[in-house]
């Protein structure tokens, strides 16, 4: 047999090619049918209803006191989250101290600001004059060497201020306790025995490494953040549901006025989440192979027709399975 009848012979011998039938998902269809269409009967009703009234909601998109409005509001929600990230550090820090004192006194202030409503103690806050009409500096039970009228010293943005800064460290120190719980403790135990005192460990070692998990929570609180600062509403402090409240009052406008505020707060929450996305990003180089896409590279792709990016599953082998490389 010459070697052109062996290669006849082996390729009858072959078997055939397997043809792979797509797995057909009629429910995924089903879904979407049914979703496409609640989506345009959504949209229907949006421009379709006269109470919507869209050219009001222009007209008051970018009013003035909208606008201060909403300035009031994003200095509220940094000031508040500063205030909440250093206590809530500090409080951490205190609630894991061996010292029985520093840990007590942690834990108290966050039972107490937890376990009361925020509204509360906002107009707690507003009305802390009626419990001590002025504040002093001095000796106890002696002479004063400075006072000043309380409400003088606490108007009502440095009540709203305190109601909510003071509220989230007390959510912030429980996020901060659990990411520096989440940090191996042998992580310290090397950072002591290189002679490195506690605040460097914690500085160094301990707190970055804690940044991958404090990070998502500590998002999620600054978005809620945002919407919480409409509360201050009620201490008569105008942040821009408070602005439009006043303006639909004049001109009795309520759905435009109230859909204005909520473009406004859609805008910067999503402002926020992108934010918080890179934010993650960034500090999960250290514990990922491959970083996740960003959206910008995932829209590329897709029109690109390119497959979506590796995960650590698809470049290191048996990972996917949970096996160790």
């Amino acid at each position: 047999m010459n070697s052109l009848d062996k290669g006849t012979a082996g390729q009858q011998g072959r078997p055939e090619t397997i043809k792979a039938v797509p797995v057909r998902h009629p429910g995924r269809w089903a879904g979407a049918v049914v979703i496409a269409l609640l989506a345009a009967m959504l949209l229907s009703a949006l421009f379709t209803n006269p109470a919507f009234k869209w050219d009001i909601v222009g007209q008051y998109l970018f009013h003035d006191s909208i606008v201060h409005g909403m300035l009031v509001t994003l200095e509220l929600t940094a000031l508040s989250m500063l205030m909440g990230v250093v206590g809530g550090i500090i409080l951490a820090v205190m609630r894991l101290s061996p010292n029985p004192l520093l840990a007590g006194t942690a834990w108290v202030y966050i039972w107490v600001f937890r376990g009361t409503p925020v509204l509360v103690q906002l107009v707690f806050w507003n009305f802390l004059g009626l419990i001590w009409a002025k504040l002093s500096i001095g000796v106890p039970w002696g002479p004063e060497f400075w006072s000043e009228r309380t409400n003088v010293l606490i108007p009502t943005f440095v009540a709203a201020l305190l109601g909510l800064g003071l509220n989230e460290a007390a959510y912030m120190a429980e996020i901060v306790r659990g990411g520096i719980q989440s940090v191996d403790e042998g992580q310290t135990e090397a950072a002591h025995a290189l002679g490195m005192s506690r605040f460097q460990t914690m500085r160094r070692i301990i707190l970055p490494q804690a940044m991958r998990v404090i990070i998502p929570p500590t998002g999620n609180e600054t978005i809620s953040m945002l919407k919480t600062t409409s509360l201050v509403s009620v201490i008569s402090l105008e942040e821009i549901f408070r602005a439009g409240q006043v303006i639909y009052s004049r001109n009795y406008q309520n759905i435009p006025l109230l859909i204005v505020v909520s473009l406004w707060y859609l805008f910067f929450t999503s402002v926020l989440t992108i934010g918080q996305y890179y934010i993650e990003r960034h500090y999960a180089r250290g514990s990922n192979r491959t970083l996740p896409p960003t959206p910008l590279q995932r829209l590329r792709g897709l029109f690109a027709g390119k497959p979506a990016p590796k995960t650590d599953a698809d470049v290191v082998p048996g990972l996917e399975g949970g096996g160790h490389v």
